[in-house]
């Protein structure tokens, strides 16, 4: 039997299916029955949905699943944090320009349904912590701002969203809105893996997907980041998504001893159909075998090497 490393015990119970060809073996997890992964060259990659990770410098460790196009949810969101600081790039401890908040901002604070951060009207807000509260708690009506900002009006910012997404090679990928919150924004993990590895080369994106929580002057209350995994197994970030139609998504970042660029990994279509926590929930459960799974693989690789 292969040694599959210190996640092994803690997180699976029993193999319960194996495939011959190509010996895939689905496993499921202790405190959730319904996450399973199929163990593919000791990645215990997602059963469900799809799945994308590479190696900064490296290449790709490979993907998972059916790459076509799904919801996305609020990774969507790091799109947006994309074309924001291309347009109005920041540098490292810079705040970057006031952005008189709008009433409509303030008004899709009260939205019922969706993750939204309160903001009073005629607040000014520094580029730098919009993008923060965009990111960390998520905030839709905050995506919103920012595109308004940018482009003058959400829809011509959608308009860029596209154009960079085709510059990326993001051929499977369609923005149809700044926050995620439209089922009709879609993507596979391989085209937001290329996202991601083209936004985390900026030092001020990695510094606020890296924050645990966000306390932002003129904005009342302390905002948890919703990627629970952050400081677990290494994990520097990135972004949760989740909706109904969307499942469970992450984009998520790491590190590993002796490695000496980032992880990056996208996980998208976790229990699909259900209650978006749940999903979001399920995608969390799912990430963190992963993650800790490909540290694994990188290591016994560097031992035998």
């Amino acid at each position: 039997m292969r040694v599959l490393g210190k996640w092994w015990a803690a997180a699976v119970v029993a193999a319960v299916v194996a495939v011959v060809a190509g010996v895939v073996v689905v496993l499921r997890v202790h405190d959730d029955p319904s996450t399973a992964f199929q163990l593919r060259d000791g990645v215990p990659w997602p059963a469900e949905g799809q799945a994308a990770v590479e190696v900064e410098g490296v290449g790709s460790l490979g993907v998972s699943g059916e790459q076509t196009p799904v919801p996305i949810a609020s990774v969507a969101k790091v799109m947006t944090a994309y074309v924001v600081l291309r347009d109005h790039p920041l540098a490292p401890g810079d705040s970057g320009p006031e952005v008189v908040v709008d009433r409509q901002a303030e008004a899709e604070a009260g939205n019922d349904g969706e993750s939204t951060v309160w903001v009073g009207a005629g607040t000014e807000v520094s580029e730098r912590d919009l993008l923060s509260l965009m990111l960390v708690p998520s905030g839709n009506n905050i995506a919103r701002l920012l595109a308004r900002w940018d482009a003058g009006s959400e829809q011509a910012f959608v308009a860029k969203m596209n154009r960079a997404a085709a510059e990326l090679g993001m051929a499977d990928t369609t923005y149809t809105g700044a926050s995620g919150l439209e089922d009709s924004t879609t993507s596979t993990a391989a085209d937001q893996l290329r996202l991601l590895r083209e936004v985390m080369r900026d030092e001020v994106f990695r510094a606020i997907v890296a924050q645990p929580s966000v306390v932002v002057r003129g904005v009342p209350g302390r905002y948890a980041n919703t990627n629970t995994l952050l400081g677990k197994h290494g994990v520097v970030g990135v972004k949760t998504g989740s909706s109904t139609a969307a499942g469970g998504a992450l984009m998520w970042a790491a590190r590993a001893p002796g490695v000496p660029g980032l992880i990056l990994g996208v996980v998208l279509g976790q229990g699909v159909g259900g209650p978006p926590a749940a999903g979001l929930a399920t995608a969390l459960a799912t990430c963190e075998p992963l993650v800790e799974g490909v540290q694994e693989v990188l290591a016994r690789s560097a031992r035998d090497s």
